[in-house]
């Protein structure tokens, strides 16, 4: 008989915590989110028409560069890099409503300049 007591006492523990368990489960509350996979091409930007301007004072540094990146980015968006070794990013601004960018480079020594890497996004 205290061999039954214990097998019911343990069914019962089993279905109090069941059914805590269900009452916490059921108490949550989740709110509506989405979520999806998707694909979308990504392209380059075609860099032309790179204009140089060296300071008119000093014709060894350079002032700024420019450049048509051929489409649309966004503000804040595209960065200039010149010189490989240093790593220094210039913010470059748009130029109207156009396609034109320019970077404002005061102070760089043109002749340390060996590339020109820009960086572009759309959004």
């Amino acid at each position: 008989m205290l061999r039954n007591f214990k097998v019911l006492f343990v069914v019962i523990v089993v279905v109090i915590l069941s059914a805590a368990t269900y009452a916490f489960a059921a108490a949550n509350t989740v709110p509506d989110t989405k979520a999806g996979d998707g694909t979308g091409t990504v392209s380059g930007y075609t860099v032309t028409d790179v204009v140089y301007t060296l300071n008119a004072t000093t014709p060894t540094t350079l002032d700024s560069v420019s450049f048509d990146l051929g489409a649309a980015a966004a503000t804040g968006k595209v960065k200039a890099q010149l010189v490989a070794t240093t790593g220094t990013w210039y913010t470059c601004t748009q130029v109207g409503v156009t396609t034109v960018w320019t970077c404002d480079t005061s102070g760089l020594t043109a002749s340390s300049i060996d590339q020109l890497r820009v960086v572009a996004a759309s959004n």
